[in-house]
């Protein structure tokens, strides 16, 4: 198959009617040079078949032939005629599915009628998918690049479809837009050439010129079109679209590509491993409520993954689009987008590391908020105190045994009937009360609110329903009236915060209830939006949204499956467009209203998200329980949500539903101590997960753990300070640090705060040890300070069950604090800064340091910025930005490991001080007094 010789522009009528591969020593059909320059035909080399390799062709043909043959004869003939010679050519891994329905026995007769090729594979294990049968054969009508012109970012393009694919509505003419944003983002839309069509509301930055130095290269295969990426620094080929035909149907868009390497993270929100497997493994979005399950599509939806690229560099991909959609992976490697609206909106990301691919994400979905520092204490809630005398109890107990909290939460028990807005005056009359009496002790009262309104009320007697019917701000149906489900408090509207004007409404009854319960932050449930029903009270209505042409796998094998119908009507779009936004547009209209409310920052959770959800909100993990395997697929989970841009993540400590044991809530609370949002929460009719509600040891265990989460706020406010600043994560995966490290590309049972803080926390019942991966370097135990040299291996460490391990990384330095039993507390208290020599007896660390709780501190100048050094036995702390905040804290002491012999005397600012040195190589300085706001030097000889 020869390449184009045509000139670029023209009609593209010469042919290429295969899939394929390009090698990196092969020249592409079409190459775009990087510097934006005219594409042009690029010679006269060969495209071998897609997935060939260095002349496997007969190899593959030969193999592909022999299975089938000896299939059939153990089979006893039951994968019926011999398939064309073409079908035999593609091998097994690389079948690209050409019938995704489920729920359908997949016939020859059907498959054919596709025009694909069909071969029946053995059935595969129970529970798990299998080699497609009905798969595209390597000439299957695609569309063809028939133009391509400069524009002033980039280029665009025209496709054109000559055959008719087999779901209606097929779009014959297609726009492709390219532009090279930045020398590491490059964005590729395709979409109708024609006809507007539905694309997610949603703010993206818009750059005025072409980037000059890209580190890719964009490629073009004209007939079939086809996009190839290329890392330019090692020729990687990162996106191959040519492997299978891109189909765009008006409910129905398609497009696979090859993928580098099986390391790939992302595309939440799911319940598994932090690396997905691609042995047919199928991912939805579509936000369900549900509890975590493995391979079911859960509340929130995040299409965009990581992958790992040999030789560790990394790169990301997010596909900008809000509908039902699947991600179909397959052991090639290869992955497939199949979503059923909208548009291909494609922004790809090459780091070149993991951190920075992340950071690129997030300045196309914007950084996340900074929370106040409260929202980093403990949190504790229940579903069942069953009043607020109750509440209180509980409250006073944290207080007797001097276990820090900042904030106490109610689920719905405290509502009336379970209606928002509402105060059950019987069972929390002395709810006021006891919030003020928080207040008074530097805590803070959080609250659930779910969107179902309450529709059965006396008309007059619930301002919620009334109003909002009044002024017309709930879901509707086709008919268009309310549609009407069924939440907690029984036959529900769903508000529609597509609308501005219910962001108003939600505002004017949140100042309602503020008024007689001052409360300090929001938790938003429900807003997948779940509905007892399915769809409505009358079920949905025939039609193309409630019975699409296809379905993508969700639960339940519906789009309304226990959620409203996709047909119901929105202010910005119908809900089949809108339902994996709703959460999003919920948390934006809280953190909005909480700010107009109490003039602060926003505390905000909500179960429901999608990308640029940390503008507004936070995320816990949903309803868990208490088992063992939960808590460690926690792990993976807010590793996930620190890849999506939202590090304000927890689970549900302890366990949601289900009773824990005493062993399992020491643990989880050693590990969820670490979770960068930590909030205890059980379900109704369970005995108490408090700390309070355990043996002396175990709530002594608990104490601890919290007391040490307390002494590290300084560090974790700045971590997330970095994380609205420049979207660094706070939660880490091991291999954003270690990315060379091909052993810490899987490890999902460990992670870091930031670069410095190593966790490893034990995940097993009856053990008092724990094996962990310690990467290359030298780490330091975190309470003692003693050394630990690792090659990179995995060693045992001891873990009774009081003792959590937390090692430091050489070459960090640690602010901490004399923990108390709230933030306020805390922040007054002198700082210890933990200095951990690299070897070579350098350490660095910083300080972000406000009011912890004003709106744009940052932004305004109102904040300190302290930045630690250390060189040849010489800190420093340089003050790069001062405010008074920083005067009313002093650093008491320095605790520096990793000194190699004991000093003879110790200079603060010249000065001659007093020291202690221990064998374990701990120089400590105490009796400081230096105040935050003024730079030091300390030298030791």
């Amino acid at each position: 198959m020869e390449p184009f010789s045509e000139p670029l522009h023209g009609a593209g009528t010469r042919t290429m009617k295969s899939y394929q591969k390009l090698t990196t020593t092969q020249p592409a059909a079409c190459r775009v040079e990087e510097e934006g320059a005219a594409a042009v035909p690029s010679g006269h080399g060969k495209l071998a078949p897609w997935w060939v390799g260095s002349g496997l062709l007969v190899a593959a043909v030969l193999l592909s032939t022999i299975t089938v043959w000896v299939l059939r004869q153990v089979s006893g003939g039951w994968l019926g005629p011999t398939p064309p010679p073409k079908c035999l050519l593609v091998p097994e891994s690389h079948r690209f599915d050409c019938y995704p329905e489920r729920r359908v026995v997949v016939t020859q007769e059907l498959c054919e009628s596709r025009g694909c090729c069909f071969i029946q594979s053995p059935p595969p294990a129970q529970g798990k998918q299998g080699v497609p049968w009905c798969f595209y054969p390597p000439d299957f009508p695609s569309y063809t690049l028939e133009s391509l012109n400069q524009t002033a970012l980039g280029m665009v393009g025209l496709l054109v479809r000559r055959e008719k694919a087999y779901y209606p509505q097929d779009i014959e003419k297609l726009r492709l837009d390219v532009e090279f944003e930045t020398d590491t983002r490059l964005h590729i839309k395709i979409t109708d050439a024609a006809n507007p069509r539905y694309e997610v509301p949603f703010d993206v930055p818009r750059v005025m010129k072409r980037a000059e130095n890209p580190i890719y290269s964009l490629n073009f295969s004209w007939d079939p079109f086809g996009v190839l990426l290329q890392r330019k620094a090692t020729g990687t080929v990162l996106l191959n679209t040519t492997v299978a035909p891109l189909i765009f149907a008006d409910q129905f868009l398609q497009i696979s590509t090859s993928l580098p390497s099986k390391f790939l993270y992302g595309l939440g929100e799911h319940r598994g491993s932090l690396v997905h497997s691609v042995e047919w493994n199928t991912l939805t979005l579509w936000a369900r409520d549900v509890s975590p399950t493995e391979s079911f599509n859960l509340y929130g939806a995040h299409p965009f993954y990581l992958l790992m690229e040999e030789g560790g560099n990394a790169h990301g991909v997010f596909l900008l689009n809000s509908n039902a959609m699947e991600v179909a992976l397959q052991p090639a490697p290869g992955l497939t987008w199949r979503t059923i609206g909208g548009v291909l909106d494609f922004y790809i990301f090459l780091g070149p590391d993991p951190s920075m691919v992340i950071q690129q994400y997030q300045q196309v979905i914007g950084f996340p908020a900074m929370p106040p520092i409260w929202a980093l204490g403990f949190h504790l809630c229940r579903w069942g105190y069953g009043s607020s005398n109750e509440t209180w109890q509980t409250v006073r107990a944290m207080r007797n045994y001097q276990i820090p909290q900042d904030a106490q939460w109610n689920d719905i028990d405290y509502m009336d009937g379970y209606r928002d807005f509402t105060l059950d005056s019987q069972k929390f009359a002395s709810l006021p009360s006891l919030v003020e009496d928080l207040h008074k002790h530097g805590q803070h009262y959080v609250m659930i609110l779910d969107p179902g309104i309450s529709s059965t009320s006396p008309h007059g007697s619930y301002w919620p329903y009334d109003e909002g019917l009044r002024r017309g701000l709930f879901l509707n149906t086709t008919q268009g009236q309310p549609l009407i489900g069924q939440v907690w408090p029984g036959f529900t509207a769903f508000a529609d915060f597509s609308n501005p004007d219910t962001h108003q409404w939600w505002l004017e009854n949140l100042q309602h209830f503020y008024a007689h319960v001052p409360f300090d932050g929001l938790w938003i449930d429900m807003n997948e939006p779940s509905n007892f029903m399915d769809g409505s009270e009358d079920g949905c209505p025939p039609g193309e949204f409630d019975s699409p042409p296809y379905t993508p796998a969700v639960l339940g094998d519906s789009l309304s499956a226990k959620t409203v119908c996709a047909s119901a009507k929105q202010k910005v779009s119908v809900h089949y467009n809108l339902h994996n936004l709703y959460g999003l547009m919920e948390a934006k209209a809280t953190a909005s209203a909480l700010i107009k409310i109490r003039g602060k920052r926003p505390f905000v959770i909500s179960r429901s998200t999608f990308p640029s959800q940390a503008r507004y909100s936070g995320h816990w993990l949903g309803d868990n329980r208490s088992q063992w395997k939960d808590m460690y697929y926690s792990i993976p989970g807010l590793l996930s949500f620190s890849l999506f841009g939202i590090p304000l993540v927890g689970a549900d400590i302890c366990g949601f539903s289900g009773s824990t044991s005493e062993e399992l809530c020491t643990r989880w609370m050693q590990l969820g101590a670490f979770y960068p949002f930590a909030r205890n929460h059980n379900t109704q009719n369970e005995k108490a997960q408090d700390p309070t509600a355990f043996s002396p040891a175990a709530r002594t265990a608990m104490k601890d753990v919290l007391l040490t989460r307390y002494s590290l706020l300084p560090f974790l406010y700045t971590l997330f300070h970095r994380a609205h600043l420049q979207g660094d994560t706070v939660a880490r995966p091991l291999f954003f640090e270690f990315p060379w490290d091909v052993a810490t590309w899987q490890l999902d049972r460990q992670f870091l705060w930031g670069r410095s803080l190593l966790v490893t926390p034990v995940l097993e019942p009856g053990v008092d040890s724990v094996t962990g991966y310690v990467p290359q370097g030298t780490w330091y135990d975190f309470y003692t300070g003693s050394s630990v040299n690792s090659s990179g291996e995995t060693l045992k460490m001891s873990a009774p069950l009081e003792h959590l391990n937390l090692h430091i990384r050489e070459g960090s330095i640690l602010p901490t604090q004399k923990p108390g039993t709230t933030t306020e507390v805390t922040r007054g208290n002198p700082l210890r800064l933990i200095v951990a020599l690299s070897s070579h007896g350098t350490a660095w660390g910083d300080l972000f340091w406000d009011d912890g709780e004003s709106l744009d501190t940052f932004e305004k100048g109102n904040y300190s910025y302290v930045v630690f050094n250390v060189t040849q036995n010489i800190f420093t702390s340089t003050v790069l930005h001062a405010s008074t905040e920083a005067t009313k804290v002093t650093i008491d002491t320095l605790s520096i490991f990793g000194v190699q012999k004991p000093p003879s005397k110790v200079l603060l600012n010249g000065q001659e001080k007093t020291f202690s040195y221990l064998d374990n190589q701990v120089l400590t300085v105490s009796d400081l007094g230096m105040s935050l706001s003024q730079g030091f030097s300390l030298q030791w000889l």
